[in-house]
Order: structure tokens, then C-alpha cells, then sequence
């Protein structure tokens, strides 16, 4: 009798969407910056269709900067939407107001600000997490292997995939994390690198390497770049 193993449940997602894209200057003037176009299409959608393929049961986005333009956009998605006002909540903050949406398991969260090339980074940490041993799970990438990114990196990663700070690891902004250690945090808005040192102490960060590029689309200098990774034909 052969036996039937259920798929692994994905997490649901949740989509940063809520800041004002200072570092695009102009450029977010009028338009948020997950509104900006990157190859033919809004640079939020290339978050977005990473992670539609996974099929969560709910995807979320936090607004707050010019939010009517992102929730005409992503309303008709399917995408539930997460208001922060009359502040913006940073990651940490903004991610623990949309927990209701999101429930009390495990959750992507994901930023919207990049650019990938190669594997969906989803289903590289969905295929490495292992919650028995982990808080959180970090999709991160080597510097040689990221384009647009000023700064070194953050993270060093040992033998058994745990990290610490410094190294030439750069987080790319998808995780896997656990969220419960988000009610222990008393300031409203705080960000998630709060969690991570708490999580860093109880030796349960952890990273996994992704094996494409990556590109930080966070500047205006970004957005070329981005596009001729994307045009490009590297593996």
C-alpha cells in the first residue's frame, strides 16, 4: 500500500510596502516606490509573482506612504491589505499590526525593493526551513553576487547555517521567522532586527545561501541595474 505525504504548508506572506522610498528621491515624489517601474512592470509585482507561485493562502502588504496608488494596484491581486497610520510601523511594528491577516504560524515576509535572478528565494528557504531548530531563516546572498548594494555585508554564517553580524552575507529581504517573540517587544514601532538579536542570542538565526543574484533596487541608480540583470543571461 502506497502511502500519500501531504505537501508542506507554505507560509502565508507578508509584502513591506509601507515606506516613503527617501532614498529615491524625486522619484517617490508622486509615486510610492514599490509603484516604480522595473522592467515593464510595478517593482512590488516581481515580489508579488515570486510569491504567488508558492500559493500561500493569504498574502499581505503594509501601506502608509501614498496608499490609495498601491491598494488600487494590489487590491484587484488578491492582496490583503495592512494599514499603518497615522505612522509607519517600521518592519517589526508593521509586521506584528498585520498579524491578525496573517495568523499565529510561521510567515515569509518579504521586501519589495529587489530584484532576483535565478531560484524563487521562496521556495529556497521554504525547501531549507526546519523549525525544530530554527526562529527564522534568512534568504541571503554572497557580495559577489549582488549588484546595486552599497556597503558591505551583514551576516557571517557558520558550519550549521547560524549567523551572527558582519560578514560578506547580505540579507536579501525574504525570510521565513517565527513570530511570537513580536508580543515581548514593547515599542510600537521597532524594527525586526530586534527579533533577530533575540533570536541570535538563543542560537536559532539561521541563513540559507541563495544560488542566483541579487539586486538592491532602493536607489535610483538600482533601477538600471536591476534591469539589465533581469535582461541578462547568467544563471
Amino acid at each position: 500500500m502506497s502511502l500519500t505525504i501531504p505537501p508542506r504548508s507554505c507560509p502565508n506572506v507578508m509584502l513591506f510596502a509601507a515606506g516613503f522610498g527617501t532614498r529615491m528621491k524625486a522619484l517617490t515624489q508622486t509615486c510610492p516606490k514599490p509603484m516604480i517601474p522595473v522592467g515593464g512592470q510595478p517593482l512590488i509585482d516581481h515580489t508579488l509573482q515570486l510569491a504567488q507561485a508558492i500559493q500561500p493562502q493569504r498574502i499581505v502588504a503594509n501601506l502608509h506612504y501614498l496608499p490609495q496608488v498601491l491598494e488600487a494596484h494590489l487590491a484587484p491581486k488578491a492582496v490583503l491589505l495592512s494599514h499603518e497610520s497615522p505612522q509607519v510601523l517600521d518592519t517589526g511594528g508593521g509586521l506584528r499590526q498585520a498579524l491578525p491577516l496573517l495568523g499565529a504560524d510561521p510567515v515569509f515576509t518579504a521586501n519589495t525593493d529587489v530584484i532576483w535572478k535565478g531560484e524563487n528565494p521562496f521556495q529556497v528557504a521554504l525547501n531549507a526551513w526546519d523549525p525544530a531548530r530554527m526562529d527564522a531563516l534568512l534568504v541571503c546572498i554572497p557580495t559577489s553576487r549582488c549588484r546595486g548594494r552599497k556597503g558591505g555585508g551583514d551576516f557571517t554564517c557558520d558550519s550549521q547555517g547560524r549567523i551572527s553580524r558582519g560578514g560578506d552575507l547580505v540579507y536579501g529581504g525574504v525570510q521565513i521567522l517565527k513570530t511570537e517573540g513580536l508580543h515581548g517587544i514593547e515599542e510600537n514601532i521597532f524594527s525586526l532586527n530586534l527579533l533577530w538579536n533575540d533570536m541570535a542570542s538563543q542560537d536559532r538565526l539561521f541563513a540559507v545561501e541563495y544560488p542566483g543574484h541579487w539586486c538592491d533596487v532602493g536607489h535610483p541608480e538600482g533601477i538600471a541595474i536591476a534591469e539589465d540583470l533581469i535582461a541578462d543571461d547568467i544563471v
